[in-house]
């Protein structure tokens, strides 16, 4: 029942078994494989042509598997360049970060340092003030008590010589005690004191003496001369009395305007102490938080490089599997194809048509006898109903249009038509089976790498709008804050602008005042002169003038002036002359005051709007940067918006095309299988019938 195929091309033609000796192995295993075949099988198809279909079919399924292989590295070759881009751009996100928060750190770190070293000078300056403070206090008590003392003696000498005058006009016995009082004044000149010294030796003298002695009339000679020294005395002290309180008060008014600047420098110096304590603090923080972010950053950059270093080998191991599998199927398909031109050439497939039906002839003649015996019997028609009934049973059980098809024309057609039917109908089917698989594969493939592109692009156009929305708002908030900024630099130097005119009208009123008080006291000096040599020049006149009615015998004194009335007057004037003097002082000390206030608010107002211009500038620029991100972002939005609207197109048109409605892929190779199975069933039914006839 079999025929050793390889055994008879050896007696036929046993040079022309294997041209070529690397094709031996190939042509014993398909000779073994022919040999193995039935003899009723060979009948309707040779051996050779046999082993020709499943060499044809093995090439039908490399060339499948070789295709789904392709797509299936088709897609991991896909997953492979988007898993490497991503984790590329997230390791340059991380290095282009790590960048960044180093430099902010270094920033940050510096801006510390330097905050710390003007925090110090400001604690050293508020220091030096304070220094400077309690030293300027401690000199001012001391210039106070030196001023008290000083003060006291001139009120204490004025006092004594207003007395000592007293009783030198009056001639009382008082005035050896109030001379002697006079004496002690450490005021009093070194020539005035001998004169008083001198003039209380006469004194005594004259007391010792007789009424008329020469010792009395030099005394009343001495008397007048001393009332006149006594009365240039009180004028000179009173004269250094108010020079004194001008000193005093103009010490005490640059004590004041010393303190004042020092108090305000060293508020001032605390205040900006306090505020860079304040960032420098804040700047530390900010390096802290930059050092620890720079941790995670650092972190997560290995872990990325790590998996890129993973896909990488994953990967080229993968690409190398590929690349090997791709070539021993190719060469396996060159083999195959080589076995099949060598099968298909004169040298086996001649001889095997020449030889092999002679020697399969002498089988079919007792089969052709064997027909003519039975050539009455009805069991051709038997098989052909049984074809039928099979091909119409599997049809409806498989609702197969082409089995329907094929029992009506097994019904109709004689047997080798029909045979030959179902057998282009079996390479149809097989060939729309391969279609199919070939169309099933691009569909799979391009589903695959649409869906990708999908979420890839949904992904990513979620993330531009989020960044569109993100900058948005973020351009908005600088313009409002740099609005904000130029209103609050605007009304700075509004304000600049009106304190400069304020302080221009108040110095040039001060600046009147100060002059109307020099020019008021330069009068009351000269009104005082004038009424005090007046006054004096009478009192003297009025002296002699009683002298020389004493000495005619007359009671009554002569008119010397309203006395009493002009030292009212006299003290009147000097309280209003020191009035003039205070103004000019508290003028000046208020000039003073209001200049120093203007300059310093000027300085920080300046530094103010330099700080906001700066700020102003800084927040200007990153407008500017927001605003072009913004527009690269919306730019990049679009394109990236019109190719998942193209990933969406075509995912609809592939949906049309590879989307199954009603039978899975599965379903429909399982269904075509069953179908060419029914159908090789059918011929077999029909070549049993053929053996049988």
């Amino acid at each position: 029942s079999s025929l050793s195929l390889c055994g008879f091309r050896r007696a036929a033609a046993p040079a022309a078994i294997c041209p070529c000796p690397a094709h031996r192995p190939i042509a014993m295993k398909l000779l073994s494989v022919v040999a193995l075949l039935p003899v009723p099988f060979a009948t309707a198809v040779t051996p050779i042509q046999k082993v020709i279909q499943l060499l044809d079919g093995m090439v039908e399924k490399g060339k499948a598997e070789k295709h789904s292989e392709e797509v299936e590295f088709a897609k991991f070759k896909v997953w492979c360049d988007d898993t490497r881009a991503q984790t590329q751009k997230s390791i340059d996100d991380g290095a282009a970060q790590i960048t960044q928060l180093e430099a902010d750190i270094a920033k940050a770190t510096s801006d510390a340092e330097v905050l710390e070293g003007e925090v110090n000078n400001h604690d050293n300056e508020v220091a030096k003030s304070k220094s400077e403070a309690d030293s300027a206090q401690a000199v001012r008590d001391k210039e106070n008590t030196d001023y008290m003392a000083q003060h006291q003696d001139y009120s204490e000498s004025i006092d004594a010589i207003a007395k000592a005058i007293s009783v030198l006009k009056s001639r009382s016995a008082d005035v050896p005690q109030s001379l002697m009082q006079l004496q002690k004044s450490s005021l009093l000149p070194a020539r005035e004191k001998a004169l008083v010294t001198n003039f209380l030796a006469l004194h005594e003298d004259s007391a010792a003496g007789a009424d008329g002695a020469p010792e009395a009339n030099a005394y009343e000679f001495q008397s007048g001369s001393v009332i006149d020294l006594l009365e240039k005395l009180e004028i000179r002290f009173k004269e250094e009395r108010l020079a004194l309180q001008k000193a005093e008060l103009n010490a005490k008014h640059n004590h004041e305007m010393l303190l004042q600047q020092l108090t305000s420098n060293i508020a001032t110096h605390t205040k900006q102490s306090q505020e860079k304590s304040a960032m420098m603090a804040s700047r530390r923080k900010d390096a802290a938080a930059a050092k620890g972010d720079l941790e995670v950053v650092k972190k997560a950059k290995a872990g990325d490089e790590q998996m890129l270093s993973d896909t990488i080998t994953q990967c080229h191991l993968k690409s190398k599997e590929f690349e090997d599998n791709q070539v021993t199927r190719a060469e396996e398909l060159k083999a195959i194809k080589e076995a099949l031109d060598i099968l298909s050439s004169s040298a086996v497939k001649g001889h095997a048509d020449t030889y092999l039906p002679t020697l399969l002839q002498s089988r079919a003649k007792a089969r052709a006898l064997a027909q003519l015996r039975s050539s009455a019997q009805p069991k051709a028609g038997d098989s052909r109903a049984r074809a039928v009934e099979y091909l119409q049973a599997r049809a409806k059980q498989l609702g197969s249009r082409y089995l329907s098809v094929m029992a009506a024309r097994v019904n109709e057609d004689p047997f080798a038509k029909v045979k030959q039917l179902i057998k282009d109908l079996i390479v149809k089917l097989m060939e729309e089976a391969n279609a199919e698989a070939d169309h099933h594969a691009y569909c799979t493939a391009e589903l695959a790498t649409n869906k990708m592109t999908r979420e890839d692009k949904s992904a990513e156009v979620e993330k531009l709008s989020a960044e569109v929305e993100g900058l948005t708002a973020t351009v908005g908030q600088l313009a409002s804050e740099i609005t904000e900024l130029s209103d609050s630099i605007s009304e700075l130097q509004g304000s600049r602008a009106e304190a400069t005119k304020n302080r221009v009208a108040e110095k040039e009123m001060n600046a009147k005042t100060v002059s109307d008080a020099k020019e008021a006291q330069v009068a009351l000096e000269q009104a005082i002169s004038v009424l005090r040599a007046f006054y004096n020049k009478d009192d003297s006149e009025a002296s002699a003038a009683a002298v020389l009615l004493q000495e005619k015998g007359r009671s009554r004194e002569p008119y010397t002036g309203m006395n009493g009335e002009s030292t009212g007057v006299l003290g009147l004037l000097e309280t209003i002359l020191s009035d003039f003097a205070r103004l000019e002082t508290e003028t000046s000390t208020s000039e003073d005051q209001a200049a120093s206030a203007h300059q310093r608010f000027l300085d920080e107002s300046a530094e103010e709007i330099e700080v906001k211009q700066t700020t102003a500038d800084h927040k200007a620029e990153r407008h500017r940067q927001a605003e072009e991100r913004l527009r690269g972002t919306k730019k990049e939005l679009d394109l990236t918006q019109k190719e998942l609207d193209a990933a969406l197109s075509y995912h609809d048109k592939l949906k049309a095309d590879c989307v199954d409605t009603n039978l899975s892929f599965t379903e429909r190779v399982r269904m075509r299988e069953e179908e060419i199975q029914s159908l090789k069933e059918a011929l077999n039914i029909l070549n049993g019938e053929d053996t049988l006839v």
